[in-house]
């Protein structure tokens, strides 16, 4: 019986930004679910608990100016406890994400571990460069003309994260080396999923 679902989202809405003249739109993923098979006394049913899991992705799917240089997760516990994970550029999508996750009926407790990144011009100029070597590569330009964008790009401190779901391994590759390009990062951490291994590990389980 499932009781806990650990979700990572990048999600399909708009995201402006001052620097970009372009709307940017992001995706969504979700990640294999850890299993828990016995239940706390009082834990949801199942019923109730894939509800929860369903409603809480569509209220992060409606957040506004949730882009790709953004990247959330969360996880269900059977108690009808919501953790809120990820990182975010806007300080406000924080307390919006708790907000309509705490109105879901069942929800009992939300616990908001989405990190704010830092305000920072250097980290915004390295963003504007990422979005750019990764989207403005031809190997990848494909994935800027879906409706959905996945690859995100996460930048701390002028360190570089690349988040999402790309169809190749080479892909990854090659977004990996385009954000190593970039002036002035520190560091490049590639967290790019590839479908094709998911898929090999699906027929596996």
């Amino acid at each position: 019986m499932k009781k806990t679902r650990l979700a990572v989202l990048a999600l399909p809405l708009i995201f402006s930004m001052m620097f970009l003249s372009m709307t940017i739109f992001s995706m969504a993923a979700l990640a294999s679910p850890a299993l828990q098979d016995n239940p706390p006394a009082g834990a949801l049913n199942q019923k109730s608990f894939d509800r929860i899991v369903k409603e809480v992705r569509h209220e992060l799917v409606m957040l506004p100016y949730y882009g790709v240089f953004d990247n959330l997760s969360y996880k269900v516990d059977a108690d009808g406890t919501v953790t809120l994970l990820g990182q975010v550029a806007r300080p406000t999508l924080k307390s919006d994400a708790e907000n309509v996750v705490k109105r879901i009926e069942g929800v009992e407790k939300v616990v908001n571990n989405i990190e704010v990144l830092p305000l920072s011009s250097n980290d915004d100029r390295i963003r504007r460069a990422t979005y750019r070597a990764i989207y403005g590569n031809e190997a990848l330009s494909e994935y800027q003309l879906r409706a959905v964008p996945p690859i995100h790009i996460i930048v701390n401190n002028g360190h570089i994260t690349l988040e999402g779901v790309v169809a190749r391994q080479m892909d990854k590759q090659i977004a990996g080396i385009q954000a190593n390009s970039v002036p002035g990062a520190f560091s490049v951490t590639n967290n790019l999923v590839v479908e094709e291994e998911e898929k090999k590990d699906d027929k596996k389980k």
